[in-house]
């Protein structure tokens, strides 16, 4: 979706609040596509700060389905999105580096999807659990840990004694 930010960018201390509906279906992040949608309008505050420049405030609540990163059940989350950027008309600046900061923009118009999307992967979280104290999955046996424990055996020697290990293999052996 494009919204037209002419009459913030060129008016002096003018402030524009408007909710918008967005058409994000999907969210691609960290090499994987979710599906997700926004819970509720996005609110936006547009406020012009200077000549060709606007300040750009946002609420917004998205939910997205993912699996859990331990025990790979299906989840769904929520995040919560509050952020502010600052965007400038095209005459606002002769260096071109502004410009590239702000790929959502093009001339006076905002692609309201492309600035949602790039906030989105910014507060991307770290590692999605179905819940903090997620236990995941046995590496040996693939059981939910989540569910109960399994008896595989989990002892991992020490690197440091093997050569003492091949001595004792070796003598019974003999």
């Amino acid at each position: 979706m494009f919204l037209n930010l002419t009459e913030v960018l060129t008016n002096e201390e003018k402030v524009v609040e408007t909710q918008v509906e967005t058409q994000i279906t999907e969210i691609s992040a960290c090499g994987e596509t979710y599906p997700g949608h926004a819970l509720s309008p996005i609110s936006f505050v547009f406020t012009n700060t200077g000549k060709g420049k606007a300040k750009i405030e946002a609420e917004a609540a998205f939910a997205f389905k993912a699996v859990c990163d331990r025990c790979l059940k299906p989840v769904e989350q929520e995040l919560l999105l509050r952020f502010t950027r600052e965007v400038w008309a095209p005459e606002a600046s002769s260096d071109p580096a502004v410009y590239e900061e702000q790929p959502f923009m093009d001339g006076y118009v905002l692609d309201i999807d492309d600035l949602l999307i790039s906030e989105i992967v910014t507060s991307w979280p770290m590692k999605i659990l179905c819940k903090p104290d997620c236990k995941g999955i046995c590496p040996t046996c693939g059981r939910d840990l989540n569910e109960g424990t399994c008896d595989c055996d989990h002892f991992v020697p020490d690197p440091r004694m093997a050569a003492i290990k091949d001595i004792f293999e070796a003598e019974r052996e003999v």
